[in-house]
């Protein structure tokens, strides 16, 4: 998934709660716009900080893979 689709979507839910929240207190859902665009804000940077923690946690996962990969290859290979 990429970054950008990673921040819209996260951005599209903050504004589906901002939504919902104003739905629940029988609001007007267009009342305050600037409380959209920072649930919006907030939302996207949830997402840029999830795709960044992904990115880090394949890289972090690939290493550890490799470091198991050489210990085993360490221990099965034949005593000389």
């Amino acid at each position: 998934m990429s970054l950008l689709a990673n921040i819209v979507g996260f951005s599209l839910v903050g504004i589906a709660a901002r939504m919902g929240q104003l739905g629940i207190q029988k609001r007007p859902i267009l009342e305050n716009p600037i409380g959209h665009a920072i649930a919006a804000g907030t939302f996207g940077f949830a997402g840029y900080w999830a795709y960044q923690w992904d990115r880090r946690a394949a890289v972090l996962l690939a290493e550890k893979r490799a470091e198991i990969a050489a210990r085993r290859a360490k221990t099965d290979a034949p005593a000389s």
